[in-house]
């Protein structure tokens, strides 16, 4: 038997209110006799019956384009890249489509501004994500605007979701200290200009300062979201004279890239130099050596960050932070050190 699809007058008659109220509420629309926990509860009971707006009349009604738009500031060769892209789209979109809208996923690479996005109406709400200092200066100002970080932005009034990158990359760290190495390299996911890059940095900076290890500058370099630039920047840090044991990579597919560099100067993994990555990729688990990583629950964070937009957009009240939770996963590429000279590359 095929179930009935849920209507309007459903949501209203079991969240005890009428079918304009619903309709108010659904299609965002501004009402000031509406309590916040009158909207609260309608929205509970549309989820809870399955209800999906008819999209036309929604339009027709609200003015509104019925497209959440989903911004990453990288240039498309390295959006095309990223390996969990799929994962935080596919939990954008399921959480889009389920209140009736669609997503409209564009690259803004740096230099480039996204606001038209809005002022132009050809989105009703905007996620950034994976944002850049600079981004502060877009003029997103403003409690009303629909717009929500998938990340960090500091210094702006926007509702954010993300994880603790500060406190997953100290884990890392402290992960390769507890296993002996005190010459620890690091090379950034990005960028310095992107906020990611800046907070796992300072995550390795407190683990060493926590265990009294002296930061060598010789031993940072930046990567540039790819295999590629995890590769130039090993050769970098080799040409620098540093001496390491262990190198963190700020992205997994950085990490691949150092492990080649390693290898095409005769240095095993993890036997010569331990490698540790971030992102936990599909990948990850079936390279050669598994790669050690922390897991970034991308599914989990395109689903929340899809949902707190549709909120904001409907005028409901959002957290201003959602953090979710990161997992050290331990496979083969870190191990003790084996000698104590620190001389590896």
């Amino acid at each position: 038997m095929v179930r009935k699809r849920a209507t309007s007058a459903d949501v209203a008659r079991l969240a005890g209110v009428s079918r304009t109220t619903v309709s108010f509420v659904i299609n965002g629309r501004p009402a000031s006799g509406i309590s916040v926990a009158t909207r609260n509860r309608v929205w509970v009971t549309a989820r809870q019956l399955g209800y999906i707006p008819h999209a036309p009349a929604r339009q027709l009604a609200a003015g509104a384009t019925m497209t959440l738009g989903l911004v990453f500031r990288q240039y498309p060769e390295q959006l095309a890249a990223d390996a969990l892209l799929g994962e935080t789209l596919r939990g954008m979109t399921t959480a889009a489509q389920g209140a009736g809208y669609r997503v409209l996923v564009e690259s803004v690479p740096p230099g480039a501004s996204f606001v038209e996005l809005l002022t132009a109406r050809r989105v009703d709400g905007l996620v950034i994500s994976g944002p850049r200092a600079d981004d502060a200066g877009e003029g997103l100002a403003g409690d009303d605007l629909p717009v929500i970080v998938r990340g960090s932005l500091p210094g702006m009034r926007l509702p954010s979701v993300d994880v603790d990158n500060v406190a997953a990359a100290r884990r890392t760290v402290e992960y390769l200290l507890a296993l002996g190495h005190r010459r620890i390299a690091f090379i950034t996911n990005a960028p310095l200009a992107y906020t990611a890059a800046r907070e796992r940095l300072e995550g390795y900076r407190a683990a060493l300062a926590a265990a009294g290890v002296p930061e060598d500058p010789r031993l940072i370099a930046e990567g540039d979201f790819d295999a590629a630039s995890g590769h130039r920047a090993m050769e970098d840090l080799g040409a620098r004279g540093g001496r390491f044991t262990a190198v963190f990579a700020g992205n997994d597919m950085v990490a691949i890239g150092v492990i080649g560099a390693l290898r095409a100067v005769g240095r095993r993994v993890p036997q010569d130099v331990s490698v540790v990555g971030f992102d936990d990729i599909p990948l990850a688990a079936y390279f050669d050596p598994p790669l050690t990583t922390t897991r970034l629950p991308a599914g989990e964070l395109g689903s929340t960050v899809g949902h707190v937009l549709i909120e904001r957009v409907a005028g409901l009240p959002v957290a201003p932070r959602t953090l979710l939770p990161t997992e050290l996963i331990v496979r083969g590429s870190a191990a003790r050190p084996a000698r104590t000279s620190e001389e590896v590359f």
